[in-house]
This record gives C-alpha cells, sequence and structure tokens, in this order.
C-alpha cells in the first residue's frame, strides 16, 4: 500500500493543523479483504472514533458497536441494563486510553469484528490514507452470509442470483478520494461564521450595558454577513442580524466565549479546531429531537436545495420515525414545518444553511459540522431514490 495524502478537494473546510493518530483497520474473516489506514485526531473520544470508523469503512451506522480492549468493552450506555451487560460507558473514554490494539465489533446480530491497531503519529490533517476492498452490505448475515452472498452473485444460474442481485444491487469497491473526503467531513470544520466571530473578539470586547456586542462588532459582521440584516442601511444592535445574536448566545452557551468584568472574549477552548467542533455539536443535546430535526434537515437541503419551507418539511417528516409526537399525536408535515422554522435560526448562524424566506439553501458548514447531516447526505447522494 502506498501512504500518499491528498491534498483536500476543492470547496472543503478544513482543520488547522491537528495532532493526529494513524490507524490501520481489518474486517476479519472476510475475501476480498477489507482494509483501511486512516489518521483521526489523536484526541478523538469512543463516540467521535465510531463515527470515523463508520465513515472510513462504509458502513450505515444502522446498528449498535463495542470497542474492546482487552477484558474491557465500551460501548453507548444503556440506562436499562447498568452495569449488568458488563459494557462501559464509551463516553468519556478516548482513543489514548485504549492499547495500542483493539477490537471495534459493529452489528451486534452479524457481529462484524474489525482489528484496530495504532501504528504511530499520523499527518497534519484527519483523512484516508489507503485501503482496499469495498463493505459488505448492511445485514446480509455476517462472515458467512456475505461469502455466500457474493457466490450467488456471480453465479448467474443459482436460483437465488435475480433476488440476491436486486437486493444487494452493485456491491461498492474501494474509492480512496471519496473515503478520504468523507473522513474529513466527518471529523468536522470550524464553520467561517464561528471563525469570524471568533476573530473579532480575540482581544476581549467590552459589551453594551444591556449585555450585546457594541455597534463595531455588529458592523464588521454585517460586511461580512449582509443577507443576515436584509434592510439597506447598517446594522445599529446586535438583534439587527438575528442570527448573530444567536451565534452569540451559541458560542457562550457551550464556553467557547466567556464573559468577565463585562469584557467577551474567547476561552482558551476555542483555540483547538477540534474542541471547537466537539463543543458546537454538544449544543444539539444527542440524540434528542432537536439534534435528530437539524441533522435530518440539513441532510435533506443538502440532497434537494433549493427548497421551499413545505417541501423541506415534507422531506424530513418521513426520517424522523414514529417515535415522536406533539400533545399526544403523531407529528404532522405542518408540525414539523413549525419546528424547522423556530430552529432556522441556529442553523443559519453556524452556516448549516441559508434561507432568505422564499427557499433553504445548504450554508458552507452543511457537510463539516453536523455528524449525522453528513453521513445522511452522503449516504443519499449515492442512492438512485434521490
Amino acid at each position: 500500500m502506498s501512504c500518499a495524502v491528498s491534498p483536500p478537494g476543492p470547496g472543503v473546510d478544513i482543520l488547522s493543523s491537528v495532532r493526529t493518530s494513524r490507524l490501520r483497520i481489518t474486517l476479519r474473516e472476510v475475501s476480498p479483504a477489507v482494509v483501511r489506514v486512516i489518521d483521526v485526531p489523536a484526541g478523538s473520544s469512543l463516540p467521535e472514533l465510531h463515527e470515523l470508523l463508520q465513515a472510513a469503512l462504509g458502513w450505515t451506522n444502522s446498528h449498535l458497536h463495542q470497542f474492546v480492549a482487552g477484558d474491557r468493552t465500551y460501548g453507548v450506555a444503556d440506562p436499562e441494563w447498568g452495569d449488568e451487560s458488563g459494557e462501559e460507558d464509551e463516553s468519556g473514554v478516548k482513543l489514548r486510553d485504549l492499547p495500542s490494539q483493539f477490537v471495534y465489533r459493529y452489528d451486534l446480530g452479524d457481529c462484524w469484528e474489525h482489528d484496530v491497531e495504532i501504528i504511530g503519529a499520523g499527518a497534519a490533517l484527519p483523512g484516508c490514507v489507503d485501503g482496499a476492498g469495498g463493505c459488505p452490505p448492511e445485514d446480509c448475515g455476517g462472515t458467512d452470509g456475505y461469502a455466500e452472498l457474493r457466490a450467488v452473485l456471480v453465479d448467474p444460474g443459482h436460483g437465488q442470483h435475480v433476488a440476491m442481485r436486486q437486493w444487494a444491487g452493485e456491491l461498492p469497491s474501494f474509492e480512496r478520494g471519496a473515503t478520504d473526503l468523507l473522513v474529513r467531513q466527518s471529523v468536522g470544520a470550524v464553520p467561517s461564521s464561528v471563525r469570524l466571530l471568533l476573530d473579532l473578539l480575540a482581544d476581549g470586547v467590552k459589551l453594551t450595558p444591556g449585555g450585546r456586542l457594541p455597534r463595531s462588532i455588529v458592523r464588521q459582521v454585517q460586511g461580512s454577513r449582509p443577507r443576515w440584516y436584509p434592510l439597506a442601511r447598517p446594522a445599529s444592535v446586535e438583534e439587527d442580524l438575528y442570527p448573530l445574536a444567536v451565534l452569540h448566545e451559541i458560542l457562550r452557551g457551550v464556553g467557547l466565549l466567556r464573559l468577565a468584568g463585562g469584557v467577551l472574549r474567547p476561552t482558551r477552548a476555542a483555540a483547538d479546531d477540534v474542541e471547537v467542533v466537539r463543543r458546537l455539536r454538544s449544543w444539539f443535546a444527542r440524540d434528542r429531537f432537536t439534534d435528530i430535526l437539524a441533522g435530518v434537515t440539513v441532510a435533506v437541503v443538502s440532497i434537494r436545495g433549493p427548497i421551499d419551507s413545505t417541501g423541506l418539511a415534507g422531506g424530513v417528516r418521513p426520517w424522523l420515525g414514529e417515535r415522536w409526537s406533539l400533545n399526544g399525536r403523531p407529528l404532522t408535515a405542518a408540525d414539523v414545518e413549525s419546528e424547522i422554522n423556530r430552529l432556522g435560526a441556529q442553523l443559519e448562524a453556524l452556516d448549516l444553511v441559508e434561507d432568505d424566506s422564499r427557499a433553504w439553501r445548504a450554508g458552507p458548514s452543511a457537510r463539516t459540522l453536523l455528524s449525522r447531516a453528513t453521513a445522511l447526505a452522503h449516504l443519499w447522494s449515492r442512492s438512485p431514490a434521490w
């Protein structure tokens, strides 16, 4: 295998230089071999690493997973089982806490096991360095089922050939360029709107008596984001640029800005791009309704935009499932449209979408901030149904 790292693709935001670890991942007991070599942030948490492994390998994050390191097993915490499962909560564990060799297990039914080896320091930026072999289809029955599927697909005379071809389609091959892009998008990048405000406040800014950003800051932001204030005149107060007011709230809420002595300035965490992305993602409480709605909305806009509010809500509603209700009744498309509109300023503040009151469009961070949006947009972009 070669180990050349391609430069970022055109128009793709990237992190500034970050310390990475190089991993070699090998899927056990499959032929042809499935191998990936990727560089990931050395400080990745296990939930973050799980998403990067899914992106690198080609899985669709449709099942449970575990990390097995020696006699310790880590996974997603399940309050119903507590400690009875023998599985430890992965959320507070980092890649650096694991030994140099461990197992990543995906889909506890089909039980795909991957040997993961930390082979050293990686390049200055995350990405996919090399690899081989396409990912097996989800739900094909594990290693035995996959071997049987491949045998059927190459035998036109087999009684199940046509049915299995219709079910599986063409088995994917490994594309390093596409995998590299998806891994980098999955790591994430700091939205330019966030970078803009953090840079403007780098030396500290005294807030107004009402606790708002001073006019000088408001107008500098307006110069970079004129569409945030539709009136053809200079803005006066923070609320004139409503996404700016929301962005101010978000950055303080996730601990990237701190007010002390009436002066607002970035915290130490704001100097670390990986931590900035992590904290911005935490604004949407993981796997709660708003988090899921944000991710699905941004993904739909990425694939189908420009799109009006009604069309967007109709596209989002089927992907929310049936677990959500309002006042005891299932959510309607009108309910979803209302919730999306309520969420819109947050999505716009983080450069996830652009909304001009007529149509929603993908913002520059649509595929580089929210993990769910990144994964869904990638999956749907490869589906003939879209």
